[in-house]
């Protein structure tokens, strides 16, 4: 899982951002398994990705609030896109 740091108004922020896997461009958001604006703990699943190859559950990078930033199912996004942010409290 690829995540990144950033400091928000309130605290630092950790993105969940779509990881490279393989040698695959694109991945499809197939369901997000929390809310935005949901309490998340670190490790946590909350996305489901599918390459062409597989189905995979990406974790919260973070414990804090959710973000969602990318929130339709079925979705396509490129490797790096920011899928969600993780407030950290």
């Amino acid at each position: 899982m690829a995540t990144s740091e950033a400091t928000g108004p309130s605290g630092s922020v950790a993105e969940l951002v779509v990881p490279q896997m393989g040698v695959v461009e694109q991945v499809l958001v197939v369901e997000w398994l929390v809310s935005d604006g949901a309490a998340v703990n670190a490790g946590d699943p909350v996305v489901m990705i599918d390459t062409d190859k597989a189905e995979t559950e990406l974790e919260a990078p973070a414990t804090g609030r959710i973000d969602i930033r990318v929130p339709a199912s079925d979705d396509e996004v490129a490797v790096g896109t920011v899928l969600a942010a993780v407030l950290r409290v």
